[in-house]
């Protein structure tokens, strides 16, 4: 009777083990929210919009991960230097949100795509500095 309730309670707690190691929970915030950027003012000039000394924007690329899509717009100053990232996409729920407003302000900082992710929002750090680093190249 003692080996047939300890083999149950070994069997029943290696399946337990197995299931939680083999859990894998939803990702956070896998929905995407779609942010509205104000159109950036018209400029024409005799060589096609791109004259030195305008404010200008350029966007980086979509960046999608499991927990949701990140896109970035940035506004170049007439100095050539970062003045405002917008995010024309961004995820809607989850350690992203709360690290996308971080993100901002190191970028605004180091006038770089050379930023520290945020803690316990990776792939959302990573997706950002991709689209960053995108809308940088453009330059």
């Amino acid at each position: 009777m003692k080996k047939t309730i300890v083999a149950a309670t070994v069997a029943l707690s290696a399946a337990g083990f197995l299931g939680v190691w083999l859990y894998e929970p939803d990702p956070l915030g896998s929905e995407t929210v779609a942010v509205a950027a104000p159109a950036p003012p018209s400029r024409s000039t005799s060589d096609g919009g791109a004259s030195e000394g305008a404010e200008r924007t350029l966007d980086g690329s979509v960046e999608s991960n499991r927990y949701g899509t990140v896109q970035v717009r940035l506004v170049i100053s007439a100095e050539d230097r970062i003045a405002e990232v917008r995010l024309l996409q961004r995820p809607a729920s989850g350690r992203g949100v709360a690290a996308i407003p971080v993100l901002q302000e190191e970028t605004l900082t180091a006038q770089s795509a050379d930023i520290d992710t945020v803690s316990g929002a990776t792939a959302t750090s990573e997706s950002y500095v991709k689209s960053l680093q995108a809308a940088l190249d453009a330059r």
